[in-house]
């Protein structure tokens, strides 16, 4: 989907003016494609999420600049994290992640497909003079915006006398007044509503297809590694279900496991069946083939994850989805064996179950070890032995009031989630895997502090944008003013 949308973008970027050929423009934003696509951010799963989002929302800004006789707009805030490290312009707002990434936020608020172009280069600090160079009516961007299709500037009094709203004074006016939950529902309940009831039937497709499927297959679930529409999802269940029909043999060993529909296809670490969108019924065939073998391979995992364990005094090596790259069952065996390998070398003078009950999850993009606020160690497998025994001795007890106090937020968060969506009559609310429980519980007592009668049988997302999805959900940022 994301592919499919940036193509969009890239294509739907010729300017209005012709001052830039479709190919030229493609080429103007190929180093914006390759500083935040998605694809190269694998092994950070919430800065994808985040590019991921703004991109569908980047896509939406575009096309509406195409409509015909579009008047009004509303200028769009999005957030990218960036690969390279280059200086940032003076405009934008900035940030580092914690791997590393450059984040960076800015306002798109222009006309013209051609100056929107040289906003996104010039506000992630890409270079502009390929852009211009294609064409010698392209100036610099400062230029852009006030001679490229630049609009009629119509005296005060033709708004007045037509009624038609004065573009600079709405500009100036954003600039003013930040978004707030209150205006933005104002602004945006009716295009949600319209696109929930339009989803309606296609929700309940869906729920039938996952219920009849999961109980035919005796499945433990299925699941979704993306933010699919609800029609993508019906068609990704249809095809599953056209593959039970005509090949019931090869679906005996699903019994009890979960499925999970992603980019690519066989077993994940977490020994979910994992279903590539983008392959056909003949690569979901093989996994289903392959099975027995994995599930033979899981066990030598385990069998590792235990005698890990026994080196470092009985700590459980953990995997947790949420926080770590999607590995295949193959790919975290091999991270595992490396690790083993190293420690056994080591022999590290750890005593036998002095650190039961405490947890570590194996890192291969970092090089320091680090303690995550729910209490599990963050080990990278290029850690230096020495320096990871000293290190778990000395975070040890802070690890235990760590996973005590995250027992309490897991508690307080599922309590806040369903007295929300009871006080605002909800039909859902949930949140992106990026938002942590502590931002989740923050957003949710200040929701409850509020009257939002506008939530009633809405389908309502904690996230760090405001948007609303194709599907009729409504996304609000945890942080919301």
């Amino acid at each position: 989907f994301v592919r499919l949308c940036l193509d969009k973008i890239l294509l739907q970027c010729v300017p209005q003016s012709r001052t830039l050929s479709g190919a030229d423009a493609i080429n103007a934003l190929r180093p914006f494609y390759f500083a935040v696509h998605p694809d190269f951010f694998g092994q950070h799963p919430k800065e994808r999420e985040v590019n991921e989002n703004s991109l569908k929302r980047l896509n939406g800004y575009l096309e509406n600049l195409q409509k015909p006789g579009f008047r009004s707009f509303k200028p769009t805030q999005l957030t990218f994290y960036v690969r390279d490290r280059e200086p940032n312009s003076s405009n934008v707002q900035e940030s580092f992640s914690a791997s590393g990434f450059r984040a960076v936020s800015f306002t798109l608020h222009t006309r013209d497909l051609l100056s929107t172009v040289l906003d996104i280069l010039n506000s992630c600090s890409l270079s502009t003079e390929h852009v211009q160079s294609l064409n010698v009516n392209a100036q610099p961007h400062k230029e852009a915006r006030s001679t490229v299709n630049r609009p009629i500037k119509w005296d005060k009094t033709y708004y007045s006398f037509t009624g038609f709203k004065d573009p600079e004074e709405e500009l100036e006016q954003a600039h003013r007044v930040e978004t707030t939950l209150i205006s933005w529902l104002d602004d945006n309940e009716a295009s949600a509503v319209k696109k929930l009831k339009k989803s309606l039937p296609l929700r309940k497709e869906l729920e039938r297809l996952k219920i009849e499927l999961s109980h035919e297959l005796q499945l433990s679930d299925i699941r979704w590694q993306r933010s699919w529409g609800i029609a993508h999802r019906c068609s990704q269940l249809h095809s599953l279900g056209r593959l039970v029909q005509q090949r019931p043999e090869i679906l005996k060993n699903v019994k009890g496991r979960t499925v999970v529909f992603t980019d690519r296809s066989g077993m994940s670490a977490a020994g979910h069946i994992m279903l590539g969108t983008m392959d056909v019924h003949h690569h979901w065939t093989k996994v289903f083939e392959r099975l027995p073998n994995y599930y033979m391979l899981q066990k030598r995992l385990l069998l590792l994850e235990d005698r890990i364990s026994q080196l470092l005094g009985g700590i459980q090596v953990i995997y947790i989805e949420e926080l770590q790259p999607l590995l295949t069952l193959e790919e975290y065996y091999e991270t595992l064996n490396s690790f083993y390998n190293k420690l056994r070398d080591s022999r590290l003078p750890f005593h036998p179950r002095s650190l039961r009950g405490l947890q570590m999850i194996l890192e291969s993009d970092r090089y320091a070890p680090s303690l995550h606020e729910f209490g599990h160690f963050m080990i990278p497998t290029v850690c230096d032995p020495a320096a990871l025994q000293w290190f778990i001795f000395a975070k040890a007890q802070e690890a235990r009031e760590n996973l005590k106090r995250k027992e309490q937020m897991m508690i307080t968060e599922k309590e806040l989630i369903n007295t929300s969506t009871e006080r605002f009559s909800l039909d859902r609310l949930y949140k992106e895997p990026s938002v942590s429980s502590a931002q989740m519980i923050d957003c949710c007592k200040r929701l409850l502090e509020e009257s939002l009668p506008y939530l009633q049988g809405m389908h309502l997302c904690i996230s760090h944008f405001y948007s609303v999805l194709q599907d009729g959900d409504l996304c609000i940022p945890w942080n919301w003013k």
